[in-house]
């Protein structure tokens, strides 16, 4: 995996989550996220079998998360017990041109920047939740991380995935930047192509799991 694209996912994925500067390592990256189930992620820009071998054995502390570039079935018999996998990703980029971003009939947006953060939001006509996502520009000329993009199960196929996209995408082109990447979700993988997004590669999650006596411990 391309070391510098990794490196500007972290730098701008930080900032949209308000977490850590990120700190550098031999084998990648380390974030402080600060949340109960999601303390720390270690981002692994060139695994093997030595590193995650290595990792998953030390690193013990429940909510410990590692992120790795390569498939889940490579992974897998490298992991020490106590690990579960998240979800399958993969690292996407794209460059950033203006869009038109129309609203379809019965739907209204909302768009506000705080600290580096835009964020969208697409309500119905009454005011209930339909889609939304945020983007988060690092600095002037630095890529932008597209990140958290949801549509409400009811109100999917309606077009509202690509105008949060193409809104976001408009943010990021005004804040200066003309890239962008994000860690996509199998199910996200197809609207982001369909935009002109382009899959990096693939994004395996490994999180560290709370030790059966410690949950009983807490009951």
């Amino acid at each position: 995996m391309d070391a510098e694209l990794v490196r500007a996912w972290v730098e701008g994925w930080v900032v949209s989550r308000g977490a850590a500067p990120p700190v550098a390592e031999p084998w990648g990256l380390t974030v402080d996220v600060g949340l109960a189930g999601h303390v720390t992620r270690h981002v692994l820009t060139d695994a093997d079998e030595a590193l995650v071998g290595k990792l998953t054995e030390t690193a013990t502390a429940p909510g410990i998360w590692l992120k790795v570039f390569l498939p889940r079935q490579t992974v897998a018999p490298w992991v020490a017990p106590g690990w579960r996998f998240g979800d399958d990703g993969f690292l996407m980029s794209a460059r950033l041109h203006p869009a038109a971003a129309e609203v379809p009939a019965g739907y209204r947006t909302r768009a506000w920047t705080r600290d580096g953060v835009t964020r969208v939001l697409v309500l119905t006509r009454d005011g209930a939740f339909a889609a939304r996502g945020q983007v988060a520009v690092p600095g002037p000329g630095r890529a932008a991380v597209v990140d958290q993009v949801e549509t409400s199960a009811a109100h999917r196929r309606r077009g509202l995935g690509s105008l949060v996209m193409r809104t976001l995408g408009n943010a990021a082109v005004a804040a200066g930047s003309s890239g962008a990447v994000l860690a996509a979700t199998a199910e996200g993988r197809a609207l982001y192509a369909s935009l002109g997004w382009r899959t990096r590669g693939p994004l395996t999650s490994l999180i560290r799991e709370v030790p059966p006596e410690t949950q009983g411990a807490r009951m």
